[in-house]
């Protein structure tokens, strides 16, 4: 059994089980979470698509921990300008994992 979850403008399929990096949430290590934002259940075969989303489905999980992605650096420049910037950026990101699909 496996779901696709939308979060933070982002889809991700997962199962029970899965250790799945997303976009900042604002709630607390160890604490769950509940994406009600289900695209996609397949369930042995059975699959729901949602239009949007699927009604009833939700994906419970547990925060693991907050943490920070690799530096991305960003160089633009303009030839015979003298004009050159260096700017860098770093995403925050939670760790969950999913308990359990609920379709």
């Amino acid at each position: 059994m496996y779901a696709v979850l939308e979060t933070g403008g982002k889809q991700y399929r997962v199962t029970t089980g899965d250790k799945v990096e997303v976009e900042r949430l604002d709630v607390e290590t160890g604490k769950p979470v509940t994406f009600d934002r289900v695209l996609l259940v397949n369930n042995d075969g059975n699959v729901s698509v949602g239009a949007p989303t699927v009604s009833g489905a939700s994906v419970l999980a547990d925060v693991l921990e907050h943490k920070r992605g690799k530096k991305v650096t960003s160089f633009k420049m303009k030839r015979r300008k003298g004009y050159h910037k260096t700017t860098g950026h770093r995403q925050e990101l939670t760790v969950v994992q999913v308990k359990s699909i609920n379709a």
